[in-house]
C-alpha cells in the first residue's frame, strides 16, 4: 500500500511491531485522511451510563450482547427512540421512546453465532424475543440504547448499540439487489441505494456538477431489502445527482449521536463530477464512453496462465509525467497511454516483446488526496535541481505542498468504482480516458491489473469525504469494542465480513472487469478481508463469459497482500485471506520470504545495511555491525539460501528437499522468523518479487547494502541476479517499474506522498536513474539520513547510460529465457516436486551460490533439462552436477548471444558435469535431449 504504506512489503505507526512480525507492507496515513478514534466520552450522569459508546451488539433479530455479566437484581431493555431529546439524566430516560425487554440467556452464544463472531464470545447474551417485523425495522431507523435498570427503574448502566449483525439478518435479501444505476432497453435508469437505517431518502438531480436546474425526487423503500429506489426517464442520462439521507449517526453531536441530514454521493457511482462533488448518471454501455475499437476481442492480448504471468507494477503518473515525448497536457494522465509512439509506450511494448504480460497499475479508482482541478494544485516553488545531491532542501520544499500537489500513490479510497479524475486530462471524461488507457496498454501487447483498496476508506463517520458511513452509519466500517472505527490499516477500516460491504467488493470488481476491460486485481491488505469474501470475488469473476459479458472471467488474475496483523490477526473475527489460509484457492499472495532473503533484513530495520543473498551477505561484507559476526553471517546466509530455494519452487509448503544443513525438510519446515517458509499448495499462489512500490527500490536497497566501493558494473550484475531469483522461479512474478533500469527514489523508503521529484522515472538514460536528488523525505526517512548522506553525495552511484542500458538488456534476457521454456511455469506442486531439484543443497553447499536443476523431458521445447546457477559471490563458482556428466549442455542461447561478455564466459565440462559461472552472475544452461 501506501500511504498509507510503508509496505513490505506497508500501517499506523503503533502497529509497526506487529507489521514487522507479519511482514506486512507498511502503511502510513495519507495527508488529510480521517479515521474515527474511539470516543473519549464526557463524564457520565452515573457510573456505567455512557451514550458516546456503542458497547452492546445486536447480532440478529432476537439476540443482543451486553458487555458485562448481567446483574441478577437488574432488568435489561432495548430503548428505541426517534426523539431528538432522548437522553438519560439522573437515572431517568427523557424523550419519547419504546422499551423492549431483554432477558438474560445463560446458555450463551450458539455454535453458529460464536463461529460467525468469535471476537464477541464471552459477552453476555440477552434474548430480545419477537419484536415483530414492522417494529423491528422501524427500531433500526432510531437511536438504540441498551439500558440496565435496578428494581426502582433507575438506569444504572447504558450504552449504544452496534447493529451490523442484525442488519445482515433482517435484510439478507439485499445480497441479490441491484444497486446504483441500472438501465433498461429504452435508456431509462433506475437508481437504488441500500439505506435500511434511513428515515427518508431523496434524490437530488441537477443539470450541472454543482448547480444548474435542481429537482428533488423522493425514493421508495423496499422493506424486504432496505433498498430505496426511483425510476427515471431517458432525459436523466448525463445528469448529476446526490442523495439526501436522514439517518441517525452515532458519530454526530461530538460522539453523543444525533439524527442528521446527509447529502452524499452514490456508493455505487460509476462516474463523478470534478473533485467527486456529485455522482453522474451514465450508462457504461454508451458508445460515447468508448474509444474506437473498444471491446474488440482481437485488440486484447491472450491471457496467460497465472503461474506464467510476468507483471510490471506501474504508477499512472510516473509513467509519463516526465516524458517529453508525450504532449504536455497529457503527461501524468490516462490519455498518455494512448500515445503509442511515446517513449513510455515504446518501453512497455519492448517489455511485452521480451515476455512481460501485465501492467499492474497502482490505484486508479477515485481517491481523496489529490485535487482533480489542476488550478487547485500546488507544486514546489523551489529550484529543486539547484540543491546538492545530499541536501535536505528538496524534501523540505516538497513538504510544503505535498498535501496539495498532483502526486499520491492513491491508497485512500473515495469511490471504489469510478476512475480517478486527477489522472484524466478532463475529469469529466474520466471514464472514456480510463478506457483509452486500457486500450493503449492492450495495444502495446499487455493486459491490465488494478490495485484495489477495499480494506479501508479515506474518511468515516461524518467526515466530508465519508460516503459509506454517512449512508448507513456504523455498518460499513469495522468497529472496536466501544464502537470506534478500527484503524489498523492506517485509515478507517472497512468490514467486508458484513454482508453488504462484501457485496460492494464483489460488485465493484465485476464492474471493473466486465465494463472496463480490467484483467486482474491486486488486493491491498487482503489479509483484512475474509477468505470467503475473496472466494466470492473469484466465483463472481468465474461466472463472467465472453458470450454474455464480453469477458472470460476465469482468466482474470487475483492476488494480494496476505499479511496477518491488526484486530483481525490470527483469524480473530473470521478466517482471513492471509498467506497460509489462501493455500489451495488459486489466489496469489506476495512472497515476502524470497524478498527478504535476497535483499537482506526487513522493512523495519534500524540499520538499512543488513545484507542478504543478493547484496553480499558473508561473501562480500559491507562492515556494518548489524550483520553480526562472520559465523552469524554464514549461518544466516545458509538460512536465506533455503528460503530462496523454497521460493524458487513457488513457495510450496510440502516440497521436499535437502536443506543447507543436510536435513531432509519440506518448504513448510524452513524457518522464516518463526513462521513456516513455504505456505502454498500450488506454485501459482506465490507472487515472487524483490521490490515493489513499498520500501526502497531494489537499486536503493543495494546502494545501502553492497559495500560502498562496489563498482557500478557489479551493481548492475547484482541487480540482475536479484531480479533473476524472482524471474526464474515457479509461479507469477512482479517487478517494480524501472527496476529493469536501476530506478532509484534517492533512498526514499515510502514515497507515497513524496511528489514527482522523488518518484521520477526517467525514460532518457542521460538523466541518470534519479539517485542523488536529495535526502529522502524526513517524514519517513530521517532516521536513515546518517546512512543515506554519504551515499547520495557519491557521484559514482548515479547510473549512467552504460549502466542503465546494460541493466535493461540483462532484464530482457531473463524475461526471454523465462518465456523460452515451460521449465519456469510447471503449474502444479506435483510437477514441481518431480522436476525441480537443488542437486548441491546440503552441508557442503557453497555459500552464496544456488544451483537449481529442472527436468523438462516430455514438456514442450527442445531441451530435456534446464539448470540455473545463481552465483552471488565476487568469485567464480564451479558447480558439479552429477546428473549432467556426459550430457550435451550449453549456455542458454539468449545468454550465449548476449552482449554481456562476462556471462558468455560461463562454461560446462561434460566429463565431470561441472558448470563454471563467473562472479555475480546468474547463468542458465540447457541440455539437448535425446
Amino acid at each position: 500500500m501506501r500511504p498509507p504504506h510503508a509496505r513490505p512489503g506497508p500501517r499506523p505507526r503503533g502497529a509497526l511491531a506487529a507489521l514487522a512480525a507479519a511482514s506486512a507492507l507498511v502503511l502510513l496515513a495519507p495527508a488529510g485522511a480521517t479515521a474515527l478514534p474511539t470516543p473519549a466520552g464526557p463524564a457520565a450522569e452515573r457510573e456505567g451510563v455512557d451514550l458516546t459508546r456503542q458497547r452492546a451488539h445486536w447480532i440478529d433479530a432476537t439476540t443482543v450482547l451486553w458487555p458485562a455479566d448481567p446483574d441478577p437484581a437488574a432488568s435489561y431493555a432495548l430503548a428505541a427512540s426517534a426523539d431528538e431529546d432522548f437522553d438519560i439524566v439522573g437515572g431517568r430516560i427523557t424523550g419519547e421512546h419504546d422499551l423492549f425487554e431483554l432477558t438474560p440467556d445463560p446458555g450463551g452464544l450458539t455454535d453458529d453465532q460464536r463461529a460467525a463472531r468469535p471476537h464477541l464470545d464471552g459477552l453476555a447474551v440477552l434474548d430480545a424475543g419477537d419484536l415483530g417485523a414492522e417494529r423491528l425495522r422501524t427500531a433500526l431507523t432510531e437511536r438504540l440504547t441498551v439500558v440496565e435498570r435496578d428494581a426502582d427503574g433507575t438506569v444504572t448502566a447504558a450504552t449504544g448499540v452496534q447493529i451490523p449483525g442484525v442488519l445482515d439478518d433482517v435484510y439478507a435479501a439485499a445480497a441479490t439487489a441491484d444497486l446504483g444505476a441500472t438501465w433498461d432497453g429504452a435508456g431509462r435508469p433506475t437508481l437504488s441505494l441500500w439505506a435500511p437505517t434511513a428515515r427518508s431518502v431523496d434524490l437530488v438531480l441537477t443539470t450541472g456538477a454543482t448547480g444548474g436546474v435542481r429537482r428533488t425526487v423522493p425514493l421508495r423503500r423496499d422493506d424486504r431489502t432496505g433498498v430505496w429506489s426511483v425510476r427515471g426517464g431517458a432525459a436523466w442520462a448525463g445528469r448529476h445527482y446526490t442523495f439526501d439521507v436522514r439517518v441517525f449517526s452515532p458519530y454526530a453531536d461530538g460522539g453523543r449521536g444525533a439524527f442528521v441530514d446527509n447529502r452524499v454521493t452514490d456508493p455505487y457511482s460509476v462516474d463523478l463530477s470534478t473533485d467527486s462533488v456529485s455522482s453522474r448518471l451514465v450508462d457504461l454501455d454508451d458508445p460515447g464512453l468508448a474509444p474506437r475499437g473498444w471491446g474488440d476481442p482481437d485488440r486484447k492480448p491472450a491471457a496467460v496462465p497465472f503461474e506464467d504471468a510476468a507483471i510490471h507494477e506501474l504508477h499512472v503518473r510516473d509513467h509519463s509525467v516526465a516524458d517529453p515525448t508525450v504532449p504536455a497536457a497529457l503527461r501524468g494522465t490516462f490519455a498518455a497511454f494512448g500515445e503509442a509512439d511515446s517513449a513510455g509506450m515504446r518501453d512497455l511494448a519492448g517489455l511485452a516483446g521480451d515476455g512481460m504480460d501485465y501492467v499492474h497499475l497502482l490505484p486508479v479508482f477515485d481517491i481523496a488526496s489529490v485535487p482533480e482541478d489542476p488550478d487547485d494544485r500546488a507544486e514546489p516553488d523551489c529550484d529543486l535541481e539547484s540543491f546538492a545531491p545530499d541536501s535536505a532542501g528538496q524534501q523540505a520544499c516538497i513538504d510544503g505542498v505535498r498535501a496539495r500537489d498532483a502526486f499520491n500513490w492513491g491508497y485512500d479510497p473515495y469511490h471504489y468504482t469510478v476512475p480517478e479524475g486527477s489522472y484524466a486530462a478532463d475529469p469529466q471524461e474520466r471514464v472514456a480516458e480510463f478506457r483509452t488507457m486500457v486500450d493503449g496498454i492492450n495495444g502495446a501487447g499487455l493486459r491490465v491489473v488494478m490495485d484495489v483498496v477495499y480494506n479501508h476508506t479515506h474518511q468515516a463517520g461524518q467526515g466530508e469525504q465519508s460516503v459509506l458511513d454517512r449512508v448507513v452509519p456504523g455498518y460499513y466500517q469495522r468497529l472496536d469494542a466501544d464502537g470506534g472505527v478500527e484503524t489498523s490499516t492506517c485509515c478507517a477500516n472497512t468490514a467486508p465480513e458484513h454482508l453488504m460491504m462484501g457485496k460492494l467488493v464483489v460488485d465493484s470488481v465485476v464492474t471493473w472487469a466486465r465494463d472496463h476491460g480490467v484483467d486482474g486485481f491486486r488486493f491491498d491488505l487482503m489479509g483484512h478481508h475474509p477468505k470467503q469474501n475473496m472466494l466470492d470475488v473469484r466465483a463472481a469473476l468465474d461466472a463472467l463469459t465472453p458470450e454474455e459479458d464480453g469477458v472470460d472471467g476465469g482468466a482474470v488474475l487475483l492476488y494480494g497482500e496476505g499479511w496477518n496483523f491488526g484486530e483481525v490477526a490470527d483469524d480473530a473475527r473470521f478466517e482471513q485471506a492471509t498467506q497460509a489460509n489462501m493455500a489451495g484457492t488459486g489466489i496469489g499472495t506476495f512472497n515476502d520470504r524470497l524478498r527478504d532473503a535476497v535483499r537482506g533484513g526487513g522493512p523495519f530495520d534500524e540499520d538499512p545495511r543488513v545484507q542478504g543473498f543478493g547484496s553480499g551477505l558473508y561473501t562480500d561484507p559491507n562492515g556494518s555491525p548489524a550483520n553480526g559476526t562472520a559465523r552469524e553471517q554464514a549461518d544466516r546466509l545458509r538460512s536465506h539460501q533455503d528460503l530462496i530455494k523454497v521460493g524458487l519452487t513457488g513457495n510450496l509448503r510440502d516440497y521436499r528437499f535437502t536443506d543447507s544443513s543436510g536435513r531432509e525438510v519440506t518448504g513448510g519446515g524452513v524457518d522464516y522468523n518463526g513462521a513456516p517458509g513455504g505456505y502454498n499448495l500450488s506454485p501459482r499462489e506465490a507472487v515472487a518479487y524483490v521490490d515493489a512500490h513499498d520500501n526502497e527500490t531494489l537499486y536503493d536497497a543495494l546502494a545501502y547494502k553492497l559495500p560502498p566501493h562496489t563498482p557500478m558494473e557489479d551493481r548492475v550484475r547484482m541487480q540482475a541476479l536479484s531480479l533473476g531469483t524472482a524471474l526464474l522461479g515457479q509461479g507469477p512474478v512482479l517487478v517494480h517499474a524501472g527496476s529493469e533500469r536501476l530506478r532509484s527514489k534517492s533512498l526514499d523508503r515510502n514515497s507515497y506522498d513524496s511528489g514527482d521529484w522523488f518518484n521520477r522515472y526517467p525514460r532518457d538514460c542521460a538523466e541518470g536513474n534519479n539517485f542523488g536528488v536529495g535526502l529522502p523525505p524526513a517524514w519517513d526517512n530521517e532516521d536513515k539520513w546518517v546512512y543515506a548522506r554519504p551515499l547520495l553525495a557519491d557521484p559514482a552511484l548515479v547510473a549512467d547510460c552504460t549502466a542503465t542500458d546494460a541493466s535493461r538488456e540483462r532484464f530482457g534476457e531473463l524475461l526471454r529465457i523465462r518465456e523460452s521454456t515451460p521449465a519456469f511455469s510447471l503449474g502444479t506442486a506435483e510437477e514441481v516436486q518431480a522436476r525441480v531439484s537443488f542437486p548441491l543443497s546440503g552441508a557442503d553447499e557453497a555459500l552464496g551460490v544456488i544451483t537449481m536443476h529442472i527436468d523438462t523431458a516430455g514438456l514442450a521445447g527442445e531441451w530435456s533439462s534446464v539448470t540455473v546457477v545463481f552465483n552471488a559471490t565476487p568469485a567464480a563458482a564451479e558447480q558439479e552436477v552429477d546428473a549432467l556428466a556426459g550430457a550435451d549442455v550449453a549456455l542458454h542461447p539468449v545468454q550465449a548471444g548476449s552482449d554481456d561478455g562476462v556471462v558468455r564466459e560461463a562454461g560446462f565440462d561434460p566429463g565431470t558435469g561441472t558448470l563454471s559461472v563467473p562472479p555475480r552472475t546468474v547463468a542458465v544452461f540447457v541440455e539437448n535431449g535425446p
